[in-house]
């Protein structure tokens, strides 16, 4: 397992770049995101650490990072104040443009995947999910739909224009950016859900995680009872991800300081728990180029870069 500290940035969301299979983003806070700026990290791995490769400050705390589909130096970040920032690598100044948009703070930001498309999706604790051009730098569709704070925004990596959001108001919900409005409203949790994320071999399963400490599979076209339900975590689920390698298994990160892997297709899901940070474990990813290794970051100011047992075994 690589470790890297950054001291006083707190982590909340890491994505693996499409392009380089040894860069990673960070999105990190000061002072728990509470107060203070916020610093989106650049890091690279070698073979035996984890170095910074660029580093970038901003005025309020940084909540989730995307990297562009179509330039590899291009990154967005959603902040505490409301906006969105364009970052470029490449750009010793870093920033290149802001999108203000939002009247609270952005705490999800996606880049569409599906061919021929170039979007970004933000959701925000103003209630609201908003599609934007990033290279005109403006919105496309603003949509209103939730009644609670929007914790998660996620591409279908399947069907253009659609996404999926989670929200403090217990429902996960299918969007069509096209017809500007909602397809389907789950009440997927009695309780606010944090995170969800679509399945990369089946375009109708996705897989919330809430904090009623359950992760719950779905099927759009039946969405009565959850395909699968997952208890172990202790505390609020935080983040959940689908493997890029193998249909039914998937990762959870939470504020029980674990991250947990699960296959759901099994009578006894949960295949392995890793308790490697001492606070809330806020981002997770999967490395694309590199099969079965994971990145995630945690409020106790580490990222950690690693191959679980359990994805090697499949």
């Amino acid at each position: 397992m690589k470790s890297f500290r950054s001291p006083g940035r707190h982590g909340y969301a890491v994505d693996v770049s499409p392009f380089l299979p040894s860069t990673v983003a960070c999105a990190s806070s000061q002072y728990y995101g509470i107060a203070g700026c916020g610093t989106l990290l650049v890091l690279e791995q070698s073979e035996e650490n984890i170095s910074v490769v660029r580093s970038f400050d901003w005025n309020d705390g940084l909540f989730d990072v995307t990297w562009s589909e179509n330039n590899e130096h291009v990154l967005v970040t959603g902040g505490g104040d409301g906006s969105l920032q364009i970052w470029d690598t490449a750009n010793p100044q870093g920033l290149l443009q802001v999108l203000k948009g939002h009247t609270q703070e952005v705490y999800a930001v996606d880049w569409s995947q599906t061919r021929g498309e170039n979007l970004v999706v933000s959701g925000s604790w103003d209630h609201t999910a908003k599609v934007w051009d990033p290279e005109q730098c403006q919105v496309v569709v603003s949509l209103q739909g939730h009644e609670g704070v929007i914790y998660s925004t996620v591409w279908s990596p399947h069907m253009p224009a659609c996404f999926a959001s989670a929200s403090g108001d217990g429902t996960l919900r299918v969007w069509d950016v096209k017809a500007g409005g909602c397809r389907l409203a789950i009440p997927a949790h009695k309780a606010e859900i944090l995170s969800c994320d679509w399945c990369k071999y089946d375009q109708n399963v996705l897989v919330t995680g809430a904090v009623d400490c359950s992760l719950r599979v779905w099927d759009l076209r039946n969405v009565r009872h959850p395909l699968a339900e997952m208890i172990s975590h202790s505390y609020a689920i935080r983040r959940v991800k689908f493997f890029p390698f193998y249909q039914t298994v998937l990762a959870s990160c939470s504020y029980d300081f674990t991250v947990r892997f699960w296959d759901y297709s099994k009578n006894q899901p949960l295949l392995e728990t890793l308790e490697h940070h001492s606070e809330f474990v806020c981002g997770l990813d999967f490395n694309l180029h590199v099969p079965n290794q994971v990145v995630d970051c945690s409020w106790d100011e580490t990222v950690k870069i690693y191959t679980p047992s359990c994805l090697t075994s499949l």
